[in-house]
């Protein structure tokens, strides 16, 4: 078996803005940086560090298109392509982002 690369339709989806805001919305708790675009939402964990001179935050931008392998069904990915969880997983969505940011929720409040 090999490891071909995930097909998804990258045109923008009419369902894609209200899953991305959704999924922003859930990350607040994390007190992450966001921008929330038409097509993507950047994630910017403001008190990580980053992987070079370059990249001084640890970020990502995520998309939201149908998944080809998933019958078309919406999925949010990260913009090496990967697959997060289904878009209407939002809170699995939150907790991988969360993860792989190297964030944790601010229960203190």
């Amino acid at each position: 078996m090999t490891d071909a690369p995930i097909k998804t339709t990258l045109a923008r989806h009419p369902h894609a803005y209200p899953r991305l805001a959704a999924l922003q919305s859930r990350l607040e708790t994390y007190r992450l940086e966001m921008i929330l675009q038409a097509s993507s939402l950047i994630v910017i964990n403001p008190r990580g560090t980053g992987c070079t001179a370059r990249y001084t935050r640890l970020a990502d931008t995520i998309t939201c298109c149908p998944r080809q392998d998933d019958g078309g069904r919406l999925w949010f990915f990260t913009s090496w392509n990967d697959p997060i969880a289904e878009a209407e997983r939002v809170v699995d969505a939150a907790v991988a982002i969360a993860g792989y940011l190297r964030v944790q929720a601010d229960v203190t409040e």
